[in-house]
């Protein structure tokens, strides 16, 4: 998306409006493995517009999907929240929609198999689609049939041609990663049967506006969804937002239920158009709302920075817990590397004994942490913030503390170091 030719991905209007200039990063998922240290490293333009017209959030897609998912690095599976999340889930869909074993359930961009294998233990059939192969093999060994392909209107097609069709379709944190947008949602009302549901999770723009959170973009994400978007984006291919909930997920998401526009038997609910009035009233529909976000974003860099240089300087260790995309995208952004932080720790082992993008900071587990002993450990998965401090709990025996850098910088405990 070049100054001179930009367009709206879903309307083709003209962008205009700049909402986050995060200078140039490497993929957020590409971990380097130590032999590839000294070889040139691709950076690409992290540059997020806003459509004057439909209020879609966007980046560019400088790279193709099928070079970001070759081998992915993001194994759903790790998080023990995230997979709580998933069960419930499963279990409100299957009474909800009366799943059985006569259903079929799709979900698209499956990943590991993390959700999917909740359906298989309830003998319902369960069917996923996973672009990354290495992830798609972890699905399989959960056994969860996977189909390792992008999802779109051709492939939809090439489905129901055998009859396929699923009575409930999936997309969790899917919608954002899909640079061709309006084919892909035309793809979900081909393959969605008739009087099915298909349900879509994606971080709310609203909330990632209030809550500062400008890690959430990076290349793998190409749009950023308000429900006012939405619906407009699942409309054009007949497709109605009958119900909305409101998650605690990727730092406040939306889940959105969608059924075809002659479905009737499934009412608009009131929660879909109380958000909608919300969102308009928070400033969504407005395009000064966007104008205030990169200073925002601005003074956390310049906070994080400067507490961290203090307590460096100060003779202070600091790890990292989480190598998560959305913290490369801070470490970048922030220019926070192995001058700074000692060392990064992940629960993935995929990605132990390798390197950040761009930064350049050595990937271990997380055992590496109580070995070390270390002054801080800055969270990076700071939606997960409660979930790795109980894990993590132990670091206070020696006067270990956190850094928690979104929405603000916090220190825990808090008080005196």
């Amino acid at each position: 998306m070049t100054d001179d030719a930009i367009h709206c991905r879903h309307c083709g209007a003209t962008l205009k409006t700049s909402f986050a200039d995060l200078g140039e990063t490497p993929l957020c998922e590409t971990f380097l493995l130590p032999e590839e240290l000294d070889q040139p490293e691709p950076y690409y333009p992290l540059h997020a517009w806003v459509c004057d017209e439909c209020f879609l959030v966007q980046v560019d897609e400088f790279v193709s999907p099928e070079t970001i998912f070759n081998d992915y690095a993001y194994f759903s599976a790790y998080s023990t929240a995230w997979l709580e999340h998933a069960s419930q889930y499963v279990d409100m869909a299957t009474d909800r929609f009366a799943l059985d074993s006569d259903s079929h359930v799709l979900e698209i961009a499956s990943n590991d198999g993390y959700l999917l294998q909740y359906f298989v233990e309830k003998g319902i059939p369960a069917l996923g689609i996973e672009p990354a192969a290495n992830v798609a093999q972890a699905a399989r060994a959960r056994g969860v049939a996977t189909r390792v392909e992008f999802f779109d209107l051709a492939l939809a097609m090439e489905l129901t041609a055998t009859g396929y069709h699923a009575d409930l379709v999936i997309g969790n944190n899917v919608l954002a990663q899909v640079p061709n947008l309006n084919d892909f949602v035309s793809g979900i009302a081909e393959i969605l049967a008739p009087g099915g549901t298909a349900t879509f999770e994606f971080p709310h723009l609203m909330r990632l506006i209030e809550g500062n959170q400008f890690d959430t973009i990076y290349h793998e994400h190409f749009s950023y969804f308000s429900l006012v978007t939405a619906q407009q984006v699942f409309a054009q291919a007949g497709l109605t937002v009958y119900d909305v909930d409101e998650l605690w997920s990727h730092g406040g998401s939306l889940r959105i239920y969608l059924r075809h526009d002659n479905d009737t038997a499934k009412p608009v609910h009131q929660r879909v158009r109380r958000l909608l009035a919300r969102e308009v009233d928070f400033g969504i529909t407005t395009i000064d709302t966007y104008h205030d976000f990169a200073e925002t974003v601005e003074s956390t860099k310049h906070r994080l920075v400067a507490f961290l240089a203090d307590a460096k300087s100060s003779g202070k260790t600091i790890a990292i817990y989480g190598a998560a995309g959305k913290g490369n995208t801070l470490l970048n952004y922030c220019g926070i590397g192995p001058d700074t932080i000692d060392y990064a720790c992940d629960r993935n082992p995929y990605k132990h004994g390798r390197y950040t993008p761009g930064t350049h900071i050595p990937v271990y587990g997380p055992e590496r942490i109580a070995e070390t002993e270390p002054d801080y450990v800055l969270i990076l998965p700071w939606n997960l913030r409660t979930e790795i401090m109980q894990q993590l709990d132990y670091i206070t025996q020696w006067g270990g503390r956190f850094i928690v850098p979104i929405p603000e910088l916090a220190v825990y405990p808090k008080g005196p170091a």
